[in-house]
């Protein structure tokens, strides 16, 4: 039976599977995604780097007969499921990686400096990678690695509960969060009291931003959760009194809601 504690012979044999399934990767979505926030391919696109890695492992692991891949797949055989993961990177940004049992595996190593290897892997425990655990986390992290000020989500305060945060990058351009599974998780799963909690702590957006959003969402009155006006907080309170669980309803319909308008406004 393989050792999880794999030796440093090991992880390079694996370090250099991976990189070539990296290598494959890029040629597909280099042409395809080549800036992010002006900035040239790889920067800024961890997410897509880690999701298609993962869609080629889900592939080639199955059959393989390369050593690297093999050892993963050994391990995967003993229980331990490669699992994506998003997270805080030592609180100076958000990765998106893998886990696999013991080990954080970054298959996008080089997406903030691209003169990093593409590839990393440490032990979890000494990684520095971590869930985000509330909104104040992500909030310090968004305004040093995004360069965002971030407000209070009055624009749309029905989906305000799910999504309390309105970001504002450096040219002026905002958008809403965060809409991810791990952050409405945070909303949901505290019955919004984490959602009411930064809402309470957080300033109004300047007027010229919510002007611009009140002209854009005009053009979705069919949609209660982007135009019903309000406030926020007293939105989370209505949230959390209609049901002692998540509504897994209401979630999907603020996801939709939120997946209908423009990326940033």
């Amino acid at each position: 039976m393989l050792d999880k504690n794999l030796t440093p012979e090991q992880l390079t044999i694996v370090c250099a599977d991976l990189a070539h399934l990296r290598l494959i990767a890029d040629l597909k979505l280099a042409p395809t995604i080549p800036y992010f926030a002006e900035k040239p391919y790889p920067i800024g696109r961890c997410r897509e780097i880690r999701d298609e890695v993962f869609t080629l492992l889900q592939t080639q692991i199955p059959t393989t007969n390369k050593p690297g891949l093999s050892l993963l797949k050994e391990l995967i055989a003993q229980g331990s499921p490669l699992q994506k993961a998003w997270g805080s990177l030592r609180d100076e940004y958000f990765q998106n990686a893998f886990i696999l049992g013991p080990w954080y595996i970054d298959v996008s190593n080089d997406t903030v400096n691209a003169n990093k290897p593409r590839i990393e892997i440490l032990p979890l425990a000494t990684s520095n990678f971590t869930p985000i655990k509330d909104f104040t986390q992500f909030i310090k992290i968004a305004r040093s690695y995004w360069k965002v000020d971030i407000y209070r989500n009055d624009v749309c305060p029905a989906l305000a509960p799910y999504m309390p945060l309105l970001c504002v990058g450096t040219n002026g351009a905002s958008w809403l969060g965060a809409a991810n599974d791990d952050m409405l998780n945070i909303a949901i799963n505290s019955n919004f009291k984490e959602s009411r909690l930064i809402l309470n702590s957080l300033p109004r957006a300047p007027v010229h931003i919510v002007q611009r959003w009140q002209k854009v969402l005009a053009g979705f009155s069919n949609d209660h959760l982007l135009v019903h006006e309000g406030d926020p907080i007293k939105y989370c309170d209505v949230y959390a009194k209609s049901s002692s669980k998540p509504d897994l309803v209401k979630r999907d319909a603020a996801v939709i809601a939120y997946s209908s308008l423009p990326k940033s406004v």
